[in-house]
């Protein structure tokens, strides 16, 4: 057996998405066809990749066949073993987000939110049966409802939802939806609340087979080093421009005056040998990548000129936060540097 085995999904948006992360993150999986199911990646030692059913991936981790997996959240929160090992080690790997929410037929014309729905159920009581309600998360509707007062019975479905009211077998449902098209094609719309739940992909892993020593631990730092910082560099961007001054310090001064556009710690500045001659340097700062028209707008007030920007591949935390967190919940936090010492086996 490999000395680690990541899952994923063999199939749909979810697995293509995954697998560009992965190469993105410099950890091209080596899988030699669609109808195999492991593959190499070997930019790490000892990972071994398994295809699966998206489905599945939760179960495989809670019961150790796989020690990490990619999954959407919606899947480890209705599916893993609550009293089981299954941890979150990535919370939000910055694709496949979707909510789950409730869907009603159009012709409830009077049901728009969760307590115009609690008294369309009380009205369905009165005549003798209970709310149905097709799904295929009875956990978190089901926690959902409860917290609301509403009691409902659940109708098991593999697809195909959306039809449900339509035949008669359901209500309503309650179902993950990215866009809404598809209820709206069937007649159906979402309730006003905010989502039973926000769902994107996650990193999940086995506490228990996670459990080991420094060594054992490397390739899972790696993973978690690679895939936490590619996914952070997408929240930014890398500005770089030429500001004249009479100095870097004098320059460092100005850009620092916007704590908002003067990069994560502070400008980065060195001098430049201007072929038209004057006092130049370039200033290279990283920000929100929400920020980005401001931050230009603002080394333009600042005189810049030659702005360029990027994207970083990858921007680091010290320490790694789900490295330090992973350690943690194994009672063996990272020491004051921030970094293990690998080679005590500690």
């Amino acid at each position: 057996m490999p000395d680690l085995r990541i899952a994923l999904p063999s199939e749909g948006a979810l697995a293509t998405a995954a697998t560009e992360l992965l190469r993105d993150a410099g950890m091209r999986v080596n899988r030699s066809s669609s109808r195999t199911y492991t593959a190499r990646i070997p930019a790490v030692d000892g990972v071994e990749a398994l295809f699966q059913r998206a489905s599945d991936i939760t179960g495989l981790i809670d019961r150790g066949v796989a020690h990490i997996g990619i999954v959407g959240l919606d899947q480890f929160e209705e599916e893993h073993d609550e009293d089981g090992d299954g941890i979150i080690l990535i919370p939000d790997l910055k694709f496949g987000g979707s909510d789950l929410v409730f869907a009603v037929p159009d012709d409830w014309s009077k049901v728009h939110t969760v307590a115009d729905l609690a008294r369309k159920a009380a009205e369905i009581e009165k005549d003798g049966r209970v709310l149905r309600i097709a799904t295929k998360y009875p956990r978190l509707v089901g926690r959902y409802l409860a917290e609301n007062d509403i009691k409902y019975e659940p109708v098991s479905a593999k697809g195909g939802l959306e039809a449900r009211p339509e035949i008669g077998d359901a209500d309503m449902i309650a179902d993950i939806t990215a866009t809404g098209t598809t209820f709206r094609q069937n007649r159906l719309r979402r309730l006003d609340d905010p989502p039973v739940l926000h769902s994107s992909a996650v990193l999940i892993g086995n506490l228990k087979s996670l459990n080991r020593d420094d060594a054992g631990l490397e390739p899972v730092r790696q993973i978690l080093e690679r895939l936490e910082s590619r996914v952070a560099g997408q929240d930014y961007q890398w500005v770089i421009a030429n500001i004249e001054g009479e100095s870097a310090e004098a320059v460092a001064e100005r850009v620092n005056s916007d704590p908002r556009y003067s990069g994560l710690q502070g400008p980065t500045i060195g001098q430049v040998f201007s072929k038209t001659g004057g006092s130049w340097f370039s200033v290279q700062v990283v920000v929100p990548k929400n920020d980005l028209i401001p931050a230009i707008d603002y080394m333009r007030r600042l005189g810049a000129s030659g702005i360029t920007v990027n994207e970083p591949a990858y921007v680091f935390e010290t320490p790694c936060a789900a490295y330090a967190e992973l350690r943690k919940k194994l009672g063996r936090p990272l020491p004051p540097n921030g970094s293990p010492d690998r080679g005590s086996g500690a």
